[in-house]
């Protein structure tokens, strides 16, 4: 962790907002009509719908999908090196949830303790495969 006057943080940044919904087409039209974001793509696969949308010029960016359980979105941290943020963080009480791949590189979630006292859902990856945002962007499904 960082501490005072120390300027090492322990992510890279908060890239993605994995944020659970029960109609994806209506919360993004809701987030670009409304608020005015830019949709990145919104793809409909394998019984599955996922969207990205832009509200800033700078990450994060808002995913919304209907697989995720529960109401809480997941705030997903790029790391340099996963698998020692993962030793660190285990060091210090998190306890690892499920390690796995999304198209930008390998993932991991956390949950019970190491969620925090107020059940936070928090998520590092690594960035291996950068050239995949140019794959998905513009794709309109819905």
């Amino acid at each position: 962790m960082a501490e005072s006057g120390d300027d090492h943080f322990p992510f890279e940044q908060l890239d993605f907002l994995y944020v659970p919904s029960r109609d994806v087409a209506s919360d993004l039209a809701f987030f670009s009509d409304v608020l005015g974001g830019r949709v990145v793509f919104a793809i409909d696969s394998m019984g599955t719908r996922v969207a990205a949308v832009r509200l800033t010029e700078d990450p994060p960016l808002v995913l919304l999908t209907d697989h995720l359980e529960g109401e809480r979105p997941i705030l997903v941290y790029r790391v340099p090196d996963l698998s020692a943020a993962l030793t660190e963080l285990e060091g210090r009480g998190w306890r690892r949830e499920h390690t796995f791949e999304i198209p930008h590189g390998p993932i991991c979630s956390f949950t019970g303790p190491g969620s925090g006292p107020g059940g936070h859902r928090v998520a590092l990856y690594q960035l291996t495969r950068p050239e995949v945002a140019a794959h998905f962007e513009g794709r309109r499904d819905f």
